[in-house]
């Protein structure tokens, strides 16, 4: 399994989807032996997540260097480093160190996983070596209408894509909007595309309960998570909640709007400061995964930032949010795939992300009747599990070795 995002990383959801695979994986047969970067390449890292990777499970982390911050000079390094992404450095010493996995513990499949792209690139190098099926994973599709915006990046992106369509057993994407998308890209590879979306781990939310407020005598609104200034701006958010305190300046001191470990404080202690409404944000730090659950089962309600050039993306964290069973306030294109999602399990009240005045409306109406929010189907949101989501791809390894043989 190639993957950049795992353990000890901090600060990406990418890191969960990997995660619960490999602790869940050989309840349906499967050991999975995990090929991932040397923890140097990540900016922040956390020990709080090594102790859900099972016992014994094989991990060979190769070195790999992030171009940003170890090979450049006055913030610059040459794009050629960087290609497909920053962490281009770890291919060498993956190949190799994957090379010597297979011939050691003689694997049945190769999975890899995007984001990055360079570990598509030692994905489809190991199974070209070894001529063993190569499971593609997709968590968010790669090359875009308007991104990368780097025109090298882009044609090195799209290259890759019509590589993997060419060689790959089977393709995995997390969404139905990037399974159709690369359905109509690919059409001659679309029978080997499938769909497993994200989840949330049953055991990771053992023993959380709502039992007492996050911010006493105030109702919190929490978004857990990167808030990026394009695909998630939160500039109408807080113009909103400037138009609500003018509005009802009294109902508006109830809420606190909290954005935990969002990575850009900086722009929104600004936009808060800007629209007189800092009192009313609080900007917090990372901790640790199971503290971040924690908080997001306490909260009043959660919040979701996602504009409409992400309609085929489902952010990780919507799923996490459904099974913590509280109020959902989501800010996206009623068209895309999160909204869909979130209809699926009977939350229907969808604002667009660049549409002020109706934010407003909906946090003066969240204030005005937390209560009466809707919450989560159940059911629905059981169906989401990452066990269940593990049984899905071992369906996927069990029929392209099926298929190999």
């Amino acid at each position: 399994m190639v993957a950049y995002h795992f353990p000890p990383i901090q600060g990406s959801s990418g890191v969960q989807r990997t995660l619960r695979f490999v602790r869940y994986l050989a309840e349906f047969g499967w050991e999975p032996l995990v090929l991932t970067i040397s923890p140097r390449a990540y900016e922040k890292c956390a020990d709080d997540q090594m102790a859900d990777i099972p016992d014994g499970t094989i991990i060979k982390r190769a070195f790999g260097l992030d171009a940003a911050r170890h090979l450049s000079i006055a913030g610059r390094y040459p794009s050629i480093v960087a290609l497909p992404d920053r962490w281009a450095s770890w291919q060498p010493a993956a190949i190799f160190a994957g090379r010597q996995l297979i011939q050691r513990y003689q694997p049945d499949a190769i999975w890899s996983t995007y984001p990055v792209a360079t570990a598509h690139q030692i994905g489809a190098s190991l199974a070209e070596n070894s001529k063993l099926p190569w499971i593609a994973d997709f968590r968010d599709p790669m090359a875009q209408d308007d991104y990368p915006t780097d025109p090298a990046q882009w044609q090195r992106f799209s290259q890759l894509e019509q590589r993997i369509a060419r060689t790959a057993a089977c393709m995995v994407m997390t969404t139905p909007g990037a399974l159709s998308m690369y359905r109509d890209r690919f059409p001659s590879a679309a029978h080997k595309m499938r769909l497993i979306e994200n989840g949330y781990d049953e055991a990771a939310f053992a023993g959380l309960t709502r039992d007492t407020a996050l911010t006493d005598g105030y109702l919190t609104l929490l978004h857990s998570g990167i808030v990026y200034p394009d695909e998630r701006d939160p500039r109408p958010l807080l113009s909103a909640l400037a138009q609500f305190q003018a509005s009802n300046p009294r109902l508006a001191q109830r809420l606190r709007l909290r954005f935990r470990a969002p990575v850009h404080s900086d722009l929104l202690r600004k936009l808060a400061e800007s629209n007189g409404v800092a009192d009313l944000v609080e900007i917090l730090p990372p901790i640790g995964y199971r503290d971040a659950l924690a908080e997001i089962c306490r909260a009043d309600g959660l919040l979701i930032l996602q504009a409409s050039n992400c309609n085929q993306q489902i952010p990780a964290k919507l799923y996490e949010y459904l099974r913590a069973g509280r109020p959902i306030i989501a800010l996206t294109d009623p068209k895309g795939d999160t909204a869909q999602a979130l209809s699926l399990a009977g939350l229907n009240n969808v604002t667009p992300l660049n549409d002020t005045g109706a934010i407003a409306k909906t946090l003066e109406a969240f204030c005005g009747a937390p209560s009466s929010s809707p919450l989560p189907e159940p059911n629905v949101v059981a169906q989401s599990s990452r066990r269940a989501r593990t049984a899905a791809l071992a369906a996927v390894l069990d029929d392209a070795v099926t298929q190999n043989s």
